[in-house]
């Protein structure tokens, strides 16, 4: 274990608002859930399928934003601001076009978009509430997630936590308000829900922006940087980083396709993955946290080309993420049923057993997920393999999650249980990929000019 303060002040000062923005961010979703669920299994159900093309935004743009990291850390690492500021402009740009193209896309295309997911008629009316007021959010959460990617490569993180908490305050009290037709206001159900969403995203950019033009004093990255322009930097970008934004795109697409296995199994099915989908993210994280404060680190420390210390990072790292996965898990399988009991009273009982039973396997898979993708994501692909990283999560996702589940759902009519797990049983699986990726060493590249 490393027994330089430094290291884990470090770790601590990214990783803990990493996380605590993480926790507000999840807390929006859950928010959402726990009010719209007041309104029965359709209108939670038709809001979740509604946010998979967040999801797959949110997937895109996390893509984007560890590509950008990956490069921009490690010119960072070497005292090179300018050409990190070149990175992040390309980024800044992709992240504008795509989240204009989706708003297009789904305004366009509302429904047959949500029957990608579900044929249950009711539940699609209900999504439709939803996605055709909360798509004009996608520019500004696209732009405002590559933005704090920005910050956390300068580590600075605290920033991510301001303007999630205030997306979530905003959020809160505009659903209590628009949900339920509280302080005088009309009662508009999931359409009120879809309103005070994107009128939190519009707050959550404006935060994020005004801090990075007029407070961050390590970037200085102002609107007219966004004409910066090297080349040799955006063939770079493209070379490093394809595999990043790909694996996040296809591992987002891979999460859809399980939603919608789950959707055509009931909607007391779907209302359970919901639930539990939800609680899960909640729960991990200081996970999550700890694995991209993770990147950073070993990002910065290859950029400098100091590889012994990057080895010694990464050995204690893997200890930390096992025994963080384990907390996590013990959190979930204890306090599954309080929460379900108390946050969820109007759900049907079919959908309670299914959340019970999805969530006994949450406990399990977070312990790996805390290993793997910590691992993986966090620490080989922040050292420059970035293309391993993509290949292992096609074969694990696309040759073995997604058929197995298929046979289990609908060729041998397993229950929904078995088909859950067959879901999430590649978390567990890339444990072995990572203990012995990570030891061989061959993963420390130096990307920068």
């Amino acid at each position: 274990m490393v027994k330089e303060r430094a290291f884990y002040a470090t770790l601590a000062k990214i990783a803990l608002p990493l996380a605590m923005q993480n926790l507000i961010t999840y807390g929006i979703g859950l928010a959402d859930n726990f009010m719209v669920g007041s309104l029965g299994d359709i209108a939670l159900s038709g809001v979740f399928l509604s946010n998979q093309v967040q999801w797959l935004l949110f997937m895109l743009c996390t893509g984007l934003g560890a590509a950008m990291v990956i490069l921009a850390a490690q010119y960072l690492g070497k005292k090179d601001v300018k050409n990190a500021k070149v990175v992040i402009a390309v980024t800044l740009k992709i992240a504008l076009g795509i989240g204009g193209f989706a708003t297009l896309l789904v305004f366009l295309f509302p429904g047959k978009i949500l029957n990608l997911f579900t044929r249950d008629e009711a539940v699609v009316a209900g999504g439709m509430r939803y996605i055709g007021i909360v798509c004009f959010s996608y520019v500004f959460f696209s732009v405002n997630s590559v933005l704090l990617a920005s910050m956390r490569c300068a580590q600075n993180t605290k920033i991510g936590f301001l303007s999630s908490l205030t997306g979530f305050c905003v959020n809160v009290f505009l659903n209590w308000a628009l949900i339920f037709g509280n302080l005088g206001l009309p009662a508009l159900g999931v359409s009120g829900a879809a309103i005070a969403t994107l009128i939190a995203r519009i707050c959550e950019f404006g935060v994020t922006f005004c801090h990075v033009r007029f407070i961050d004093r390590v970037l200085f990255f102002r609107v007219r940087d966004l004409t910066l322009r090297n080349r040799e930097i955006l063939a770079d970008f493209f070379r490093y980083g394809t595999p990043v934004i790909l694996g996040d795109i296809l591992w987002g697409i891979g999460g859809s396709a399980q939603v919608a296995i789950l959707g055509r199994l009931g909607t007391g099915v779907l209302a359970a993955n919901t639930i539990a989908a939800n609680l899960f993210q909640f729960f991990s994280v200081l996970v999550y946290g700890i694995a991209n404060a993770s990147g950073v680190i070993i990002g910065r420390t290859v950029g400098s080309g100091d590889y012994q210390r990057v080895k010694s990072y990464a050995k204690t790292l893997e200890c930390i993420f096992l025994a963080f996965g384990i907390l996590t898990g013990l959190l979930i399988f204890f306090a599954k049923d309080f929460i379900l009991t108390a946050g969820f009273p109007n759900i049907s009982a079919e959908a309670r057993v299914y959340a019970e039973q999805f969530l006994f396997v949450f406990s399990i898979v977070i312990v790996g997920a805390s290993c793997q993708m910590s691992v993986l994501t966090g620490i080989v692909r922040a050292g420059g393999a970035t293309s391993f990283v993509l290949v292992n999560d096609l074969i694990h996702v696309w040759l073995i999650v997604i058929p197995s589940a298929l046979l289990s759902a609908f060729v041998f009519r397993f229950p929904p249980a078995v088909v859950f797990i067959c879901l999430k049983c590649d978390q567990v699986l890339k444990c072995v990929v990572a203990v012995i990726k990570l030891s061989r060493w061959d993963w420390m590249r130096k990307l920068t000019r």
